[in-house]
């Protein structure tokens, strides 16, 4: 019989708790949403309310039928990625090759990975962002003012043989499920960002790919990989908190699994505007290394999570990027007289270094990055 839930209020609850991470709030019966959760009123969600900053409707993202671009229809699906990375930032990929089985699964285990029992969780706490495996709460546990409403579990994905040891044992078959799904996102993201390649004009139907177009995608073969397995319990008074502060991602690309209980938004022309989940697509989204590496051309936009007090929910985000002592810069080709380079060189030391000092929110990271 499991004990009886205790009912935890602010002052209760400390901050070694908060550390504990939601699910652990919630499972010691958290009802009303402590403190240090509480977002200024000028960073809550309103969702629900009438905001001028928030659109009444949800967003069907630009869709990319990936079964196409080995069709003849290439150069049109070309065009529509092209125009989604500039305008939104973010498309929905269908028809992506990978097997239902292995979505249905990272998701089934993702699930039971979090009912673990907080004592099993907690074994993969830890502070070192270097860590090949690491479960925590909220963005940056260890300097976020106000936390969000969210506990995750990271996996370093490359070199799988060397990291998989180091990841969850529990549930059995953790593991196996989760370097099948990994292994897949990763052949998945080799063959988008050819696409993207191509559709920024670096080779394509009039100009063949150059030794140095093969060794950067030689690069990206050998690339970082990071899973983020993201859960969002069922919270209080979701009105005061997020899930996810406004942020962009670090990477290049960003392949997301979500399951049906929206809550992922995008900032497009100045408003919050819900993504629909679809069933069996990804979610894809340009990192702040592919905007610097398109010079500014293709856009890392700015999105956040918001949270509900009936269901919980999970996201599985695999962000990819070139090598990590790789350094990332404007494509020489994509660089001219009219288009004069907007960006600094970068590395991943640099990124660590960056939000090491600071709360990685918003788009700050990539600002550090133009040249004035």
């Amino acid at each position: 019989m499991s004990p009886p839930a205790m009912e935890m209020t602010n002052d209760d609850a400390t901050e070694t708790e908060f550390q504990k991470g939601v699910k652990h709030l919630l499972e010691n019966g958290v009802s009303k949403l402590p403190n240090k959760y509480i977002l200024p009123v000028s960073d809550r969600p309103n969702v629900d309310k009438e905001q001028p900053n928030v659109a009444k409707s949800n967003l069907k993202l630009p869709i990319i039928d990936f079964a196409e671009l080995e069709g003849p229809n290439r150069s049109q699906v070309l065009n529509s990625l092209a125009s989604a990375c500039e305008e939104y930032g973010f498309f929905q990929v269908v028809n992506h090759g990978i097997p239902i089985e292995v979505i249905r699964s990272m998701i089934d285990v993702s699930a039971r990975f979090f009912g673990l029992p907080y004592e099993e969780r907690a074994k993969y706490m830890s502070s070192d962002m270097a860590s090949p495996v690491r479960y925590g709460t909220s963005l940056n546990q260890s300097k976020d003012a106000v936390f969000c409403w969210r506990d995750f579990l990271k996996l370093v994905c490359h070199p799988l043989t060397d990291v998989l040891p180091h990841w969850p044992s529990s549930p059995m078959d953790f593991r196996e499920l989760a370097a099948t799904y990994a292994k897949e996102t990763k052949y998945l993201f080799l063959r988008i960002t050819e696409a993207i390649l191509e559709s920024l004009g670096l080779w394509g139907a009039t100009q063949d790919k150059t030794p140095e177009d093969d060794e950067i995608l030689k690069q990206f073969h050998d690339g970082s990989q990071l899973m983020v397995v993201n859960c969002f319990p069922p919270c209080p008074e979701p009105d005061l908190t997020l899930g996810m502060p406004p942020h962009s991602d670090y990477g290049f690309l960003t392949l997301l699994l979500q399951d049906e209980v929206e809550g992922l938004q995008i900032q497009y022309k100045g408003k919050w505007i819900t993504v629909e989940p679809m069933a069996n697509s990804f979610v894809v989204n340009v990192g702040d290394h592919l905007e610097i590496f398109s010079n500014g051309r293709y856009k890392s936009v700015l999105h956040r999570v918001f949270v509900n007090p009936a269901k919980p929910r999970l996201s599985v985000a695999s962000l990819h990027s070139l090598p990590f002592n790789c350094i990332v810069g404007p494509s020489p080709k994509l660089i001219d007289e009219a288009n004069p380079r907007c960006y600094k060189d970068t590395d991943f030391a640099t990124f660590l270094e960056y939000i090491s000092s600071c709360e990685p929110k918003t788009k700050k990271f990539l600002e550090s990055r133009k040249l004035t």
